[in-house]
């Protein structure tokens, strides 16, 4: 990929889930590496409280790019850490700046062709969270053995020279009840919108990349950097669309090996193996 950044308006992600072994924290930055952006949104379970209180894990790379966030927020691009129920301790500095990061539970922002857009992680939509936290989180140590999993199935594709694919994601989309879920979800999410007032709701919190009109109020989703490796962007015209990050890459990549097939190619950013030539999480809205 060219050094050239890529140039945003605004930049939404969460689910980041930095503490756990299933964190695509290398992913991560070498996103952040490459977008440069006017508004960055963290939205939520960016931190993983719970997991962190279970057992500590903290890799290079995720205080890699924690810094990366503090870096850009301090050469001016306006941060926003909006937190879920991971990383729900920060709530208790709402209305506050840390550093240059301004901490909110949620916020309104206009894209530039004069749209308006709740922002939130959405956990409140959740009757488990809500209701039952302890099923939250027996549920949640059943996902991060999932994880796991995960992550020594990917180790061995990457041994076989095959791209990144999810196994959690594949068998939660898989279980009817999840799908269910899922779609009652972003119902409500949308709906809270639409009494709001306001054009669209932007959210994370079930790890699902999405962008879609709901009775009247355009819904998206972020996704996460666990399974799906997805943000949202604005572009400076206000078109809003999701990006997966290794089919991203992979598509930049393609025209210079096009143009210069006999070139040697150049040392690539993410780990080798882990490219993935699936778009099927790529939608964009035109403003």
């Amino acid at each position: 990929m060219s050094d050239a950044p890529l140039a945003f308006r605004s930049i939404w992600i969460s689910d980041v889930h930095l503490g756990t072994a299933g964190c695509q924290a290398d992913y991560l930055l070498d996103f952040l590496k490459h977008a440069e952006c006017e508004h960055l949104y963290l939205v939520g379970d960016i931190i993983d409280g719970w997991a962190l209180k279970r057992s500590w894990y903290w890799k290079q790379s995720h205080n890699d790019v924690i810094q990366k966030v503090l870096r850009k927020a301090r050469k001016g691009t306006q941060v926003t850490y909006i937190p879920g129920n991971h990383d729900e301790g920060a709530r208790q500095f709402l209305g506050l700046m840390f550093g240059d990061i301004r901490i909110e539970d949620e916020v309104i922002h206009t894209t530039a062709d004069g749209r308006r857009f709740l922002i939130l992680h959405g956990d409140r939509f959740d009757g488990v969270v809500q209701c039952a936290k302890w099923l939250a989180i027996v549920g949640d140590r059943a996902y991060g053995i999932t994880l796991r999993l995960n992550y020594w199935f990917n180790r061995l594709r990457a041994r076989l020279g095959l791209g990144y694919w999810s196994l959690s994601q594949y068998l939660k989309h898989k279980v009817k009840t999840a799908v269910n879920f899922v779609g009652k979800f972003e119902e409500a999410v949308a709906a809270e919108a639409k009494a709001r007032g306001v054009d669209g709701v932007i959210c994370g919190h079930i790890h699902k990349a999405e962008m879609r009109e709901i009775d009247g109020v355009l819904y998206c989703n972020d996704g996460d950097w666990v399974e799906s490796l997805t943000a949202l962007v604005e572009t400076h015209a206000g078109e809003l669309k999701i990006i997966t990050w290794q089919t991203f890459y992979a598509e930049q990549q393609a025209p210079r090996l096009i143009a210069a097939p006999d070139a040697p190619r150049q040392p690539q950013a993410l780990p080798v193996g882990k490219q993935s030539t699936d778009l099927s999480m790529e939608k964009r809205v035109a403003a």
